[in-house]
């Protein structure tokens, strides 16, 4: 199942709206096949998998990370391809949420094929958080912040400068961490300070070009930023407050982009759920992250801990308020990963 799990991130960024799968064929101790759903509306892993093994399914145990499908979409039910295979048992990670696609589960059970559910299931709502998040019956994104951290807990120095925190591994893991995500956020002090553009220019193209917003409460991103060359072509929204004067929305709009308008943060994510965007990944700053943080809006946290000391400068998570160590905000670290001389801290609540 972890091999299951390892071919299905190769899914990353072109599968969307499907989940990653993967899925493994052994039989005798041996894997006689294997794949994974490696884009939106082509094979799925499991017909992959049996097609590499052939006759030698027969008889085999099938690892798959998610509930075979039980519908005809743009492929065949993979339920009818894993009984006509001949597969005698079926190890499952994770039910699928799909009212749509479910129920292969029942139906391989009813046609005399053992199955097993909740192997490494964690690993698997971890790896599919995006695809289950659109079933928990939310209205907003599934939200992730991304921070580039020193060891004194500064994002940026005195003068507003991150660039660069982290070194050129860590940079290219957040380029293929953008292409997973149907939207990133940034909030107006930190766009400005970094003429940020948030394109995906790693070596994964996104099926989808993620949706750029900016988080402008007050206003002050100009609209000659160079975040709005392109657009409406790569999309970029702005969210500001109502105090922002209309002429300067005007301006921001007359450079493509889309305009929303609302002073409360959690309705502002609800709103940007009703458009579709099922999630965000948030690359700063640290009062927008704080805020986030605050309202309990945060999903997951990639925190990427840089060896650097700058001693003044802008801190990460700004706006928390003092807790008494008894009541702090504490979070689980569910992946470590070393990116060169960073390191590539994964929290979940």
């Amino acid at each position: 199942m972890s091999r299951a799990l390892t071919l299905a991130e190769r899914g990353w960024g072109r599968v969307h709206p499907n989940p990653l799968v993967g899925a493994v064929l052994v039989r005798d101790g041996v894997v006689v096949g294997e794949g994974w759903h490696a884009e939106y509306g082509d094979r799925h892993a499991e017909t992959i998998a049996l097609a590499a093994a052939g006759d030698s399914a027969r008889g085999a145990t099938l690892y798959v990370t998610l509930e075979p499908c039980n519908h005809h979409g743009k492929q065949p039910p993979c339920v009818d391809a894993i009984l006509a295979a001949g597969v005698a048992r079926v190890v499952v990670s994770l039910a699928d949420p799909n009212p749509v696609a479910r129920g292969g589960v029942a139906r391989l059970r009813a046609a005399g094929v053992p199955v097993e559910v909740g192997l490494l299931g964690d690993l698997a709502r971890r790896l599919n958080a995006r695809f289950l998040h659109r079933f928990a019956g939310r209205a907003r994104p599934f939200i992730a912040v991304k921070l580039a951290v020193t060891l004194d807990g500064k994002i940026a120095d005195a003068a507003g400068r991150s660039q660069w925190i982290s070194g050129p591994e860590a940079r290219d893991f957040v380029h293929h961490l953008r292409a997973g995500f149907a939207g990133i956020g940034i909030g107006g002090r930190t766009l400005v300070a970094d003429d940020a553009r948030l394109t995906v220019r790693g070596r994964l193209t996104p099926r989808e070009a993620p949706i750029r917003i900016v988080f402008d409460r007050s206003g002050m991103v100009p609209a000659t930023q160079g975040i709005f060359d392109g657009a409406p072509d790569v999309p970029v929204w702005l969210v500001t407050g109502t105090a922002t004067p209309a002429t300067h929305t005007a301006g921001i709009s007359a450079r493509g982009a889309q305009v929303l308008v609302e002073d409360s943060l959690p309705v502002a994510l609800d709103l940007l759920g009703a458009r579709d965007l099922d999630s965000l990944l948030i690359e700063g700053g640290g009062r927008l992250a704080g805020a986030l943080l605050a309202e309990g809006l945060v999903d997951r946290v990639y925190q990427i801990q840089s060896p650097v000391w700058l001693g003044a400068g802008r801190d990460a998570w700004s706006g928390l308020g003092v807790h008494d160590i008894r009541d702090a905000i504490r979070w689980h670290t569910v992946e470590r990963r070393a990116l060169g001389d960073d390191t590539l801290l994964v929290l979940e609540r």
